[in-house]
């Protein structure tokens, strides 16, 4: 009797720890399920922000096809051209090259493909290099890039500070021939500050590292004097 009754208590204690092995792998398994549920969800999501985010930007007129910068021209030759409003360098550049760049461009020797990037908003207590990035799309849109972009250089503020305020920017795109009162309400709206980030991201996932960078098709030039440009785009031509 008492072997028997051992015999039942040792088949429930063994169904007993069946039953909670078999617990314990199916708990396992839903929280593999809910995880991978969770990783999928998560991988979809991020896929529809990126996107979004990516395609969530009005370029202005006369943007090349990826929407990364304006174009001036159109010869066999592309140059592109890296600038951040704050950068001193990119002052000094825009100074001594512009008018060969200008000249290569009237020529029809080369496409030049301008990119306002934003990497010096550091610098800047108001982000002055975003804020002047969307202002020269702005410009864009009504047809005076350069010459926007040109006065904005010359009248560059000092890195450390808030840099010119809308009201200024305003005042030079008047200056340079544009609408006032439109430019005024593209910049009030922020219109071309998505585009700026999409200018921006695009530049640094190229590896642009810094500005002034200029490129004679898709090669980096390490001679940006009017002399150098027009050797590389020479030599590229050929």
């Amino acid at each position: 009797m008492s072997s028997r009754k051992g015999q039942k208590d040792a088949a429930r204690v063994v169904r007993e720890q069946l039953a909670r092995e078999r617990r314990r792998k199916r708990t396992l398994w839903v929280s593999v399920a809910a995880v991978a549920v969770l990783v999928v969800a998560g991988l979809i999501g991020w896929s529809v922000y990126s996107s979004q985010r990516s395609d969530d930007f009005t370029a202005p007129t006369g943007s090349n096809e990826a929407g990364t910068g304006v174009v001036a021209g159109s010869g066999p030759v592309t140059v592109d051209v890296y600038e951040d409003f704050l950068c001193p360098a990119c002052k000094q550049f825009k100074q001594a090259s512009s008018p060969a760049i200008d000249q290569l461009v009237s020529e029809g020797k080369i496409r030049v493909v301008y990119h306002p990037v934003a990497y010096l908003n550091r610098y800047s207590s108001t982000q002055y290099s975003t804020r002047s990035s969307a202002a020269s799309g702005c410009a864009a849109e009504g047809g005076r890039y350069r010459e926007y972009a040109r006065a904005l250089f010359d009248r560059q503020p000092p890195q450390g500070g808030a840099g010119l305020s809308d009201e200024e920017l305003v005042d030079i795109a008047a200056g340079v021939g544009l609408d006032r009162d439109g430019f005024a309400s593209c910049l009030r709206e922020g219109t071309f500050k998505p585009w700026t980030e999409h200018v921006t991201e695009e530049a640094s996932k190229a590896n642009i590292a810094s500005t002034p960078t200029i490129l004679v098709d898709g090669e980096e030039i390490a001679d940006r004097s009017p002399e150098g440009i027009r050797a590389a785009v020479q030599a590229a031509g050929r």
